[in-house]
């Protein structure tokens, strides 16, 4: 059986962020993932932007990812709008007037997972076991057995968990977790666009529908669209111009003619939070503790930020020479990302459901709660403050 400090289960960005945080520690790391060594070096396009916070640039400035990140593929993100049905009224978000800091930056997701890739290659004390899935974890006193599917084991002061929103691992490691499917999915695509977008994101709740407009370089915008499954699966089977005059309809012709320059893709939307973040000798991170709804474009961050605070425990307990698994440590993460993201959690949600509810009450509602937000200056710059992180890791 081999021994192990630490076994990360899942390679995706988060989990391969989380084992080069551990660069440098003195401590071993087996990384344990489903896909081939090829794919995850060349991630492909999979259509999501994701936007990054003030907050976020640091961690992957301080892990090396941000410099291998090629400079025309990050767009900044200088204002947000929030729009509802056919109200000319938008509550605005605008860039920091004092200091000319942007409200974040857009980059596609498979760049960001190359990146990750790439920062882990040559890393001391790193193994990474591709084309390998977990069968079972026994937890023990001084060290948790990890079963692999073709019989190999492990042992593990340590096992943390990164393997997605419907994590296998999770469940192995007996911890459940809150499941909201809200019966929705979401599209995803690049479009080319007549009129500029001036680097601003629209946040646009419709009726029957929601659509968000991430601004990309090169007159380009990436198009969100959220609706029943059946009416996803409609837009996507049209041909290519039928599916821009789609897309430009949805919009309102607001961008002009909008024309697809890449596949659409769909994605299921299920929101999740674990009952715990940590047990015995585990962990977990990314969105296998919480997998959030997108109205809030937070889910990346958020994963991000657990794995930089669990990171952070992990090298002060092995600068000191003491248990990296110990379970004062594992408390003490548990609480930080619980206090971190449950209020975010349940404000998202009850964004979303309000925000989706198109009866008269809840427009009434929607409508008065974005005149009010746009009225209250001190409120208006606590949203932004939050939405930008710019203060998170200060």
């Amino acid at each position: 059986m081999q021994s192990v400090d630490v076994v990360v289960v899942g390679a995706g960005p988060t989990g391969l962020c989380f084992a080069r945080a551990l660069a440098d520690t003195g401590l071993s790391v087996t990384l344990i993932e489903q896909q081939p060594r090829a794919a995850l070096a060349e991630a492909a396009f999979d259509g999501r932007e994701i936007a990054l916070t003030h907050a976020s640039r640091q961690i992957l400035e301080s892990l090396g990812l941000w410099a291998q990140l090629d400079p025309a593929e990050i767009s900044p993100l200088r204002d947000a709008k929030v729009m509802d049905g056919g109200s000319p009224f938008a509550l605005t978000f605008a860039a920091h007037q004092r200091t000319g800091d942007d409200l974040g930056w857009l980059v596609p997701n498979h760049l960001i997972r190359r990146a990750a890739w790439q920062s882990v290659q040559g890393q001391a004390g790193l193994e990474i076991l591709d084309q390998a899935s977990v069968a079972a974890v026994n937890p023990g006193p001084a060290h948790s057995v990890v079963t692999l599917a073709d019989g190999r084991q492990l042992a593990a002061r340590l096992v943390v968990a990164a393997d997605s929103r419907f994590s296998s691992t999770r469940r192995l490691l007996g911890i459940g977790a809150q499941l909201r499917d809200f019966g929705k999915s979401m599209l995803v695509c690049r479009m080319q666009i007549e009129v500029p977008h001036q680097h601003t994101a629209w946040e646009w709740f419709g009726y029957g529908r929601t659509m968000a407009l991430l601004p990309l370089n090169g007159d380009q915008a990436s198009a969100v669209i959220t609706l029943p499954p059946r009416q996803i699966a409609a837009l996507m089977a049209q041909d290519e111009a039928d599916f821009g005059r789609s897309i430009t309809g949805f919009f309102e012709h607001r961008l002009g003619a909008m024309r697809p320059v890449a596949t659409p893709v769909a994605y299921p939307l299920v929101g999740v939070y674990a009952n715990a973040f940590a047990g015995d000798r585990s962990a977990l991170i990314g969105d296998a503790a919480v997998g959030m709804h997108p109205v809030t474009a937070h889910g990346f961050n958020l994963g991000l930020q657990s794995q930089h605070r669990l990171a952070g425990i992990l090298r002060t307990a092995a600068g000191q020479g003491g248990d990296i698994a110990a379970r004062s440590g594992l408390a003490a993460y548990e609480r930080g990302h619980r206090l971190a993201s449950r209020p975010l959690y349940e404000a998202t949600n009850a964004i979303a459901s309000l925000y989706t509810d198109d009866r008269l009450p809840a427009r009434l509602l929607r409508r008065a709660g974005l005149r009010l937000a746009h009225g209250v200056a001190p409120f208006r710059q606590l949203i932004t403050a939050h939405l930008t992180q710019r203060d998170t890791l200060r």
